[in-house]
């Protein structure tokens, strides 16, 4: 131990002997283990780290996938034949996600809510760290209670003690707090910080939503605990068995619908999409933490070369090889450790303002810390880092020849070909990892381009959004919803600067989706088959205020309303689907299945297609409906009766911009509904922003790793080709006084530097072939064999080798022959 220490006290006074080399140094892996440490961050809080609840490697999402959609969803029938007729599960249950008007502040607010069964909080196993949970009877005799989140507590009651039986009015029906979450927990686990759930309160389905009327809507999803005794392919073959059974109890309208009961690891049901992105970055990130490791290796190697005459001496005066070896690493490590605390540093600084930059599709952001793990990985990589980057060195150090060291010339000769060898080796390494960053970054650079570059279908400029959600007690009927509706758009209409307003139940290019089944009546009734389409619900001057073409036939007009024949408009792609060579003006639609008691209804209108999410998704059928036409969506018998609060999107275009009219928009609602709350006021730009964060996040990160890379690699570059000059001085000297032109030892060094950059790129060039195909299903509209797509990387990367050869090379040339000689 004593040995220890004082190889470390020894490797600390050297290197303060050598501020600048040890400040380069410590920088230098400061970005690469920092980088790395937080991207390991984002590994460890969403992959590795437990989740927030008891046992989870035996909790599982339980659901149904319609036909061959990916998507795992039951209905409000569905969670009670599954909750008797499973054998495979010790608890389940079922839940939804609501929006709710929290009103009884300064302002309402719109808030995330889980509508649990009281068998949920069982599964999970978390208890309330204040109160209780709400219990089956309770839930059951639809008892007005709520749960609310720690952050709910924190924010709104400042975490009064006495906050158990206070009221809180949730779409103006008053709730009591019977309990409070710990923090942490968060069910369904969000994505993001954008939209917490707030609280909970009991799912208490009712007599409608458990109607046939209500037998298709596949909503709700379940969660359960698997018993301990049941694997996963086990209870995967119980809940197909449950499923055959709910397909046989059918209503004739839903004979048509086919699915297959199926359960999934609840990690990988919220975080499976997350793996190949988090696994990309964490490799990208690598290579940065690779190129920091080798340019290190090549600073200590050429200090390790410019020490030889002192450890020659040592070695001479009867120093063991195996000493100096251990002072060798003994100065990585101490180098490494000091660019981990570092780096652990700017990683908890970073942390501060993260949550404001990741894209919401991460979940379990509020998970992200330098917690023990973490830290232990920092610890890790400064260990690995410092020994790794100090083998090189330490054997140049310990090979030592004594005779060539001791000599008086032995300052100027140029190091032993292993050396040399050694140092260009370590230099064109750094060459080929950055090239593949570059490279793998001009692919993500280039694909979010496609994609931006995609006519989203309308025009977003000049464009204000807001959602809202009308509460249930306030607006029962259909006709109270829609005379609010109206009163809107016609106080919004006459406002100054507005061209066209509308309301509508889905905002493309948001991501958010609502979808049926239909059929077509142009088809023989004996080969009818359901096809499904995305639908959105509108009112106003919809076409006219997102600026989507009408290519066919018309728009809805004031006179598509209740008691008058259905119609729809459709996309350009539904359009040729279903009627392919013909004129979709006049074919009719009916939705679901047509045993189903629904009209049919007509098509009076074709528009250009919208993309639904990101501009890289491909577009789908989509078909809209006129507001006040609820007969086409729910039967000429529908009462009028909202079986759940009407909602949807106000927009709004005007000729000034978006900003300037949010004002104009609160209070014109306020005027009308002064509890109303409006959800997410912003411009469809920013709409439209959020959707493409994920990509836009991947390219920026993957393009700052491969900027630090590339500096990186330009700096060691710039030392190792410095240092060989510097070694050169001799051979220089005597070139410029035989008679050597200036420009020709400037072109030595070029070359030389050259040389080192063109066989870097070569390596390059084959693992961006690999890397690219890695990286291939984050791409859009990107081939990783187009050869236009490297180019500009090889081309920047030769440029930034002749730019750190250059000053090495003009020093060299403007040497001063005789000076050099003398000091010889």
């Amino acid at each position: 131990m004593h040995t220890f220490f004082r190889d470390f006290r020894y490797a600390a006074r050297q290197l303060s002997k050598s501020p600048a080399f040890s400040i380069t140094v410590i920088l230098t892996l400061a970005l690469g283990i920092g980088a790395t440490t937080a991207i390991f961050s984002l590994v460890e809080a969403i992959l590795l780290s437990p989740l927030p609840f008891a046992r989870p490697d035996r909790l599982v999402m339980l659901g149904e996938h319609i036909g061959t959609s990916p998507h795992t969803a039951v209905t409000a029938r569905d969670i009670d034949v599954y909750s008797r007729s499973t054998s495979a599960f010790s608890s389940l249950g079922g839940f939804a996600t609501f929006s709710y008007e929290l009103s009884g502040g300064e302002v309402a607010e719109q808030v995330d809510a889980g509508r649990f069964n009281a068998s949920v909080f069982t599964t999970l196993g978390v208890p309330p760290i204040l109160g209780r949970v709400f219990t089956s009877e309770e839930e059951k005799a639809h008892q007005s209670f709520a749960v609310i989140s720690d952050r709910l507590w924190q924010n709104r009651f400042h975490r009064d003690p006495q906050v158990l039986g206070t009221s809180i009015v949730l779409d103006r029906k008053t709730y009591s707090i019977i309990g409070v979450m710990p923090r942490g927990f968060s069910f369904p686990l969000e994505r993001g910080s954008a939209h917490p759930i707030q609280l909970w309160l009991p799912l208490s389905l009712t007599p409608d939503q458990l109607s046939e009327r209500e037998a298709g809507n596949f909503r709700y999803q379940m969660i359960a605990r698997l018993k301990d005794d049941v694997s996963l392919r086990q209870a995967a073959e119980d809940a197909g068995r449950v499923s055959r059974q709910i397909m046989q109890n059918y209503p004739p309208t839903m004979s048509a619908i086919h699915i297959r009961g199926d359960v999934t690891p609840l990690r990988d049901f919220f975080m499976a999409d997350m793996r190949p992105v988090l696994r990309t970055l964490f490799l990208a990130v690598s290579a940065v933490l690779l190129v920091a490791c080798v340019n290190v290796a090549g600073l200590l190697l050429v200090r390790a070369i410019r020490r030889r005459r002192d450890y020659a001496v040592r070695l001479a005066l009867g120093a063991r090889s195996r000493a100096i070896f251990r002072e060798s690493i003994s100065e990585g490590i101490l180098l490494s450790a000091a660019g981990a605390a570092l780096g652990l540093a700017l990683v908890a600084a970073a942390m501060r303002v993260a949550p404001h930059f990741l894209p919401d599709s991460l979940p379990r952001v509020d998970a992200i810390s330098i917690n023990p793990a973490v830290a232990a990985f920092a610890i890790f990589l400064a260990l690995l880092t410092g020994t790794l980057c100090s083998l090189a060195p330490a054997f140049a150090a310990v090979r030592t020849n004594l005779t060539d060291s001791l000599k008086d010339g032995a300052r100027t000769s140029s190091g032993t070909a292993g050396h040399t060898w050694l140092r260009s080796a370590l230099v064109v390494v750094e060459i080929a990892l950055a090239l593949v960053l570059l490279n793998t970054s001009a692919a993500f650079i280039r694909s979010y381009r496609n994609m931006v570059a995609i006519d989203p279908g309308f025009r977003p400029d000049h464009l204000l959004v807001a959602g809202y959600q009308l509460p249930l007690l306030h607006y029962p009927t259909e006709d109270a919803a829609n005379a609010f509706t109206h009163l809107a758009l016609q106080n919004l209409g006459a406002a100054p600067g507005v061209s066209a307003v509308a309301v509508s139940s889905i905002l493309p290019g948001s991501g958010l989706i609502g979808g049926a089944t239909y059929t077509v009546e142009s088809e023989p009734e004996n080969q009818w088959k359901l096809k499904f389409a995305m639908f959105t619900i509108t009112d106003g001057d919809y076409f006219q205020a997102m600026r989507i073409p009408l290519l066919d036939g018309r728009a809805f007009t004031p006179d598509d309303r209740s008691g008058t024949p259905g119609v729809i408009i459709v996309n350009q792609t539904m359009a040729k689907h279903c009627w392919p060579g013909r004129r979709a003006i006049g074919q009719r639609v009916h939705v679901g299945n047509p045993k189903k008691g629904l009209p049919w209804a007509t098509v009076v209108g074709v528009v250009a297609d919208t993309r639904v999410g990101s501009r890289d998704e491909p577009t789908t059928d989509q078909w809209y409906f006129p507001a006040r036409q609820p007969e086409t969506l729910y039967g000429s018998d529908y009462t009028g009766l909202l079986s759940g609060p009407a909602s949807g999107f106000f927009i709004v275009r005007s000729v000034f911009p978006p900003e300037q009219m949010v004002k104009t928009l609160r209070s014109t609602i306020a005027a009308i509904d002064p509890l109303l709350a409006l959800e997410q006021v912003r411009s469809m730009n920013d709409v439209l922003a959020h959707t493409e964060a994920p990509r836009r996040f991947n390219t920026d990160l993957v393009s700052g790793f491969a900027a630090g890379a590339l500096l990186l690699a330009v700096t060691g570059i710039y030392a190792v080709v410095a240092f060989s000059v510097s070694l050169r001085t001799q051979e220089i000297a005597i070139r410029l006084a035989l008679g050597a032109q200036r420009n020709s030892i400037a072109r030595l060094v070029l070359t030389s530097g050259a040389k080192l950059g063109l066989i870097g790129c070569a390596l390059g060039l084959a693992g961006s072939l690999v890397a690219s195909r890695l990286v291939s299903s984050f791409l859009f509209e990107v081939s990783p064999t187009d050869p236009f797509l490297y180019l500009p990387g090889v081309v920047l990367m030769m440029l930034m080798v002749f730019l750190a050869s250059a000053l090495p090379a003009a020093r060299a040339a403007s040497a001063n022959p005789i000076a050099s000689l003398r000091a010889i």
